[in-house]
């Protein structure tokens, strides 16, 4: 029995591991966001919505199943199945999705079935990285959004008393000067603005002020979030590389542990077999005995 087990659990290891399955969970995926796409269609609801809803309640069913493989691949530690938070949010989707299709749950339904297209990420594993990479970034990216944010007030300021007077449109206030400054950040018509203050402030002081915020804004600080991200990429690369490793040695674990079972089993019946044919001779050399016995009271 425990070999049995153990064959079941390498089985669907093997099925989970699979690139046919996962091209299978791929395809269920993108398959569920062109239903949840033509679902918006009253048209086509009107016309083919028996379809619609049976094609939701398979890729459902898709869901389900593999979730049950993951778990079960997991052998007697099921629980190591919600240890990595991909299989919680796809977890979560799943238990979203189960919930009554009426009453107030429905808005919940619908948008559900929107994010499943995000279980992309979670089937993917270079969007993973992508998306890994962005997450562990945040910490980081709080620190130079803060040097951002001081930027833009200190050019904010700096452009109300230069072009306010003149210019109230883009500079009349912090709200708009702020406006403004996220337009030349992003370098979106940046020309009209500095073209906008060139009649009325000398153009030597206009210069200054839009080029220095670029070059500070645009080409510098921006580019910190880059090298974070791609900092951060490296790092995902080398603990995706581990967890692969520690997987790998996980089931190099179980298939030895496998072995060693069945090992024991073979041992197991050789020695039952030895101890049955043991018992046979005694069983043999005990009657022998008594018919000895016997022969001996004859004679006497």
């Amino acid at each position: 029995m425990p070999g049995r087990k153990f064959a079941v659990i390498k089985c669907v290891n093997q099925i989970v591991a699979s690139k046919l399955f996962l091209h299978a969970i791929v395809a269920a995926i993108v398959l569920a966001g062109v239903v949840a796409g033509l679902e918006t269609s009253p048209a086509i609801m009107a016309k083919h919505g028996a379809m619609m809803h049976g094609l939701d309640r398979l890729i459902l069913g898709v869901f389900i199943v593999e979730a049950l493989l993951k778990i079960t691949a997991q052998s007697l530690r099921p629980w190591r199945y919600f240890s990595d938070g991909w299989n919680v949010f796809d977890f979560f989707i799943i238990v979203i999705c189960v919930l009554p299709a009426g009453g107030p749950f429905a808005a919940v339904l619908r948008l559900a079935r929107a994010l499943r297209l995000l279980r992309l990420v979670s089937a993917l594993p270079k969007l993973q990285l992508l998306v890994g990479a962005l997450l562990k970034s945040l910490s980081a990216m709080g620190y130079v959004s803060m040097l951002l944010a001081l930027l833009f007030y200190i050019y904010a300021v700096a452009g109300i008393h230069l072009f306010g007077a003149h210019d109230p449109r883009n500079f009349g206030s912090l709200p708009a000067a702020f406006l403004s400054l996220f337009r030349l950040v992003t370098l979106d018509n940046w020309a009209d603005l500095f073209n906008a203050q060139l009649p009325h402030v000398p153009g030597i002081k206009v210069a200054i002020y839009f080029v220095t915020f670029i070059v500070f804004g645009t080409m510098i600080i921006l580019n910190l979030f880059i090298g974070i991200i791609m900092n951060n990429m490296a790092e995902m690369h080398v603990e995706i590389a581990e967890r692969d490793r520690a997987q790998r040695e996980r089931e190099a674990g179980a298939t030895t542990l496998e072995e060693e079972l069945r090992s024991l089993e073979r041992d197991l019946k050789e020695t039952q077999t030895r101890l049955a044919g043991l018992r046979r001779q005694w069983a043999g050399a005990g009657a022998s005995t008594a018919n000895d016995r016997k022969l001996e009271g004859l004679g006497a």
